[in-house]
């Protein structure tokens, strides 16, 4: 079978349904099915009730979904009623319609006629393939080309073949596609580059590993050693020389899959492929590489730098807490000498004579000697102690700073202009750093260490230095040619032109107003009318279970939801459910979902031959157990036979595959109601203690404890269903990485309103939530210190007045409307993530204007919330339920995750990546089995 063909199959296991499925909402019904009255006039020619009904019904089918209705195909029953009520005919007439099937045959032809429609021909077909090559260059995902296909065809007044007819169309495309962005990566090269790409595959002199695993290892441990090793990867890599610009001969998306599905193979294999397709992969490996080592680089110096300033600031305290003793003593003596000069001053006694009968005057002098070494600084900041590990990032700073090739925007070019002197210092082995070296970008904290009496002192300037190029690229004021995390902040967002022409033709994809009077009028009025009605009931005393006093709001606690005469009712029907293997188990959500078949075959996209053994290997990495102790516990399975179908048909996008499979057969259950209807979902993260080799790549993280460890934040729906998990980093605020689950899952869940606990909101992620179309409804600790902000500062809010914060300002959301709503328009499409937009706009200066402005506009929104929170006990409670099914959800997932002691020993962020996207659909399976047991039971 041909790869691409049979990766498509796999896809289109799922999605019929989904593709041609008939709007299910009143409002949507009436939008795609309301007849105009020329399509009346033309409906009421037809003779008797029944055929009127009949073609009618035929004309809303062809106009959407865009098919023709089966002979034996009873209508939608929502569809009939509205065509029925227009017509004003009984729906009952459709038992008499077509009892002739020329009767249906004959009115297919009118309805083609008449209306336009055009069947599906060999041209179409071929229109369609070119069509789709074109967004083959940007995804090969079969869902996504079949469904632009169909919106194409339906905007042509085409009517959708087959779905197996899509399906050959977008096979058909992928294939084109895919040697088309072969010849665009290979080309280019000279025989200089195509021999050095070769020399990847080679063994490295040490006969160990070949050229490319080294280059493509993570490093160990945050140390110098280690950063060097890595500097020497990355040098590796830029000696390719590859031809500039090569990186945007084609889509981004593309390049990062191919060069995924090269990682995944050995260098034997990569040797197999025909010369095109081989060099093209070796090339999208080597920039996916560079970046990946770039990135790296910069991660090693950031946390390089975090530990010794800990470590500054921890000697810092240790040192102050072993002096306490003699401090204590000093204080005590001077007191003794201070009390002893108060009484001499008031009998008028010789004050030296006074300190002299308390101890004698060497004594005194020593005393105070002694004092003054004991003496922290006087703001007692630790970042003197810093210059005393200078020689750790010694080691390494030279040839980090040599290697990154920095550009920097106006706002951070004196700490560029302060690198490149030290550049300049590093090649001349100058040890003096030049008077006239830039020193604005000095803050007050670290101008008394560099700026000293005899010049600037060369150990604090550098440390100084390093230290806000390591906050510039963070901010994204400084970026780094070649790197993934840290380009320019123009390069992650839709261009000036595109978004421009997309704001012209009102095509953004927002779900708010894109004028920006407009969108302030209708937030503005909406806030005054909340906060007057919110400020009546206070004064009223009848905000439910809430009061607002001068000392601030207190909200009475939430009753338990379920009473506790119910756990009794609980334990019984648990005792219903019937208890099974985990084997058993899982073959029998594979009969009930089947998805196993969305593990293809990297290369033929065949499904595997042994679904047992496939079961086992996903079982091995689902409870953390290994390969090699789950071949040891499987008679007749060997861990290379495990090995292989892991490497070849497991992978971080067949598990997302699966776990869509699963969260919509969920979603698809008729038992899954009793939880909810799948339109709000919850977020929480949930730490695991990184072991063994993986302990060096853990964050610490003093909520957890003093161990290091990563997050696994995951997204799951009101029924339980797990559909987004994220590895990300302990020391990193939940809300950075909210929107990324609600965006970028693959289910079919079309999630409306979302909770989060304290930790899951900011002011930014407030405004992208309402922007972007999703209700946020985050539980926030300590509401009453969360401060509301009017529109304007002259309006009068009595019983409101302990909780305002200040007056918004709206001149600056006004300033930035354009900024804010292409930054929204890029996370919406995917040209950059939201998570990492919110890191830059986190990291940003306080002033500046983009952040500032959406902060603005999340204090509205936030704003909002809160008075709706006053006011609704009922929202306080839909918030607290979807957060418990969080908290239910993640201790099945510890229970799951139960082998190596919960540990995570996943050295490189890809595996750790790999491990996150396999608990949830372990989870998944365990509440689709429980829910379609539960529906057996009742």
């Amino acid at each position: 079978m041909n790869k691409t063909k049979g990766c498509l199959i796999a896809n289109f296991a799922t999605v019929p349904e989904s593709l041609l499925a008939l709007p299910d909402t009143k409002d949507e019904l009436i939008r795609h099915y309301t007849f105009s009255e020329s399509d009346l006039s033309i409906i009421r020619q037809r003779r008797g009730p029944a055929n009127r009904l009949g073609f009618a019904v035929q004309l809303c089918y062809l106009r959407f979904p865009g098919v023709i209705l089966g002979a034996d195909e009873p209508p939608f029953p929502p569809l009939l009623r509205l065509v029925a009520n227009q017509l004003k005919v009984g729906i009952e007439s459709w038992d008499e319609y077509g009892q002739r099937e020329q009767t249906r045959r004959e009115h297919l032809v009118e309805l083609q006629t008449v209306f336009g429609f055009q069947p599906f021909t060999i041209g179409h077909y071929r229109q369609a393939v070119q069509l789709l090559t074109e967004l083959a260059m940007q995804t090969d995902k079969g869902i996504v080309l079949a469904r632009a296909l169909i919106e194409h065809l339906r905007r042509q007044s085409v009517i959708v073949p087959a779905l197996n007819a899509v399906e050959r169309a977008s096979a058909e495309a992928i294939t084109r596609a895919n040697r088309r962005l072969y010849d665009a990566l290979a080309e280019p090269l000279t025989d200089v580059h195509r021999r050095r790409l070769d020399d990847l595959l080679k063994r490295r002199d040490n006969g160990k590993t070949t050229w490319l695993a080294w280059l493509r290892q993570s490093p160990v441990k945050p140390n110098s050693r280690h950063m060097l090793e890595h500097i020497e990867r990355l040098k590796a890599w830029q000696a390719l020389d590859l031809p500039s610009g090569i990186e945007r001969l084609v889509h981004q998306n593309r390049l990062l899959k191919i060069a995924r599905e090269g990682g995944q193979m050995t260098p034997a294999d990569l040797a197999k492929f025909e010369p095109q397709r081989r060099y093209a992969t070796l090339v999208a490996l080597a920039i996916e590489g560079m970046a990946t080592v770039t990135d790296e680089i910069i991660d090693l110096h950031d946390r390089i730098l975090g530990k010794l300033f800990n470590a500054a600031k921890n000697k810092h305290q240790q040192q102050f807490q072993a002096s306490g003793k003699a401090i204590n003593a000093k204080v005590r003596l001077f007191g003794r000498i201070g009390q002893a000069l108060i009484e001499a001053k008031q009998a008028g006694r010789d004050p030296f004579a006074a300190i002299e009968a308390v101890m004698s005057w060497d004594a005194f002098a020593e005393s105070v000697t002694e004092a003054q070494r004991l003496a922290q600084p006087e703001d007692f900041d630790f970042l003197h102690r810093i210059g005393e590990s200078y020689a750790t990032l010694r080691r390494y700073a030279p040839e980090f700073l040599d290697v990154l090739k920095l550009r920097a925007a106006p706002a951070a070019k004196d700490v560029l202009d302060a690198i490149e002197v030290l550049r300049s210092m590093n090649s001349d082995n100058a040890r003096k750093v030049p008077t006239d070296a830039p020193t604005e970008f000095i803050k007050p904290r670290w101008q008394k260490l560099v700026m000293t009496d005899t010049g600037i002192d060369r150990r604090y300037y550098e440390l100084c230095a390093l230290s806000e190029l390591k906050n510039a690229l963070r901010s994204g004021d400084i970026w780094v040619q070649g790197s993934r995390q840290f380009k320019d902040f123009e390069d992650y967002l839709v261009p000036p032109a595109k978004f421009a022409s997309l704001k012209q033709a009102s095509e953004l994809p927002l779900a708010v107003a894109t004028d920006c009077d407009q969108y302030l009028h209708d937030r503005l009025t909406l806030l005054e009318t909340q906060l007057a009605t919110v400020n009546r009931m206070a004064l009223a005393n009848e905000l439910p279970d809430a009061i607002i006093t001068e000392s601030g709001l207190k909200i009475t606690p939430l009753d338990a939801a379920v009473p506790d005469t119910a756990q009794a009712l609980i334990d019984q029907t648990a005792m219903i459910l019937p208890h099974v293997k985990i084997t058993e188990l899982l073959l029998e959500v594979d009969e009930w979902t089947g998805f196993t078949r969305h593990f293809a075959h990297l290369k033929s996209g065949d499904l595997a031959k042994d679904k047992n053994l496939l079961l086992t290997t996903i079982l091995a990495d689902a409870i953390n157990l290994g390969l090699t102790k789950m071949a040891e516990s499987c008679p007749g399975t060997t861990y290379a036979k495990l090995a292989w179908l892991q490497a070849w048909h497991i992978r971080d996008e067949t598990y997302g595959a699966a776990l869509a499979e699963l969260v919509n057969a969920q979603f698809r259950h008729p038992f899954a109601e009793h939880w909810g209807d799948g339109t709000t979902s919850s977020s929480d993260g949930q730490n695991f203690r990184t072991g063994s080799k993986a302990e060096s790549t853990g964050h610490i993280n003093p909520k957890y404890g003093s161990s290091p460890g990563r997050t696994f934040y995951t997204h799951i729906s009101d029924q339980y269903a797990p559909f987004h998990t994220k590895v990300v980093n302990v020391g990193v605020r939940d809300s950075t990485y909210v929107l990324d689950g609600l965006l970028y899952h693959e289910s079919d869940l079309r999630i409306e309103e979302h909770y989060t606990d304290t930790a899951g909101f900011t002011d930014h992620v407030f405004a992208l939530m309402h922007l972007l179309g999703f209700r946020f409804a985050p539980r926030i600790r300590d509401l009453g210190d969360t401060k509301l902000y009017i529109p304007k500062g002259d309006a009068t809010y009595e019983a409101l007045k302990p909780m305002i914060g200040g007056t918004l300002n709206i001149k600056h959301v006004r300033a930035h409307w354009d900024e804010i709503l292409r930054m929204a328009t890029s996370i919406k499409q995917g040209t950059a993530t939201a998570s990492l937009m919110l890191r830059k706009l986190g990291s940003y200066p306080r002033q500046n204007g983009l952040a500032v402005a959406l902060r603005e506009l999340g204090r509205i929104e936030r704003t909002l919330f809160i008075l709706d929170w006053l006011q609704s006990v009922e929202l306080r409670r839909r918030v607290h339920a979807g957060l418990n099914k969080g908290e239910a959800r993640n201790a099945l997932a510890r229970a799951v995750f139960f082998n190596r002691l919960g540990e995570i020993r996943d050295r490189s962020f890809e595996q750790q990546r790999y491990r996150a996207t396999v608990k949830p659909s372990m989870t998944a399976c365990c509440s689709t089995c429980r829910r379609s047991a539960g529906s057996t039971s009742t």
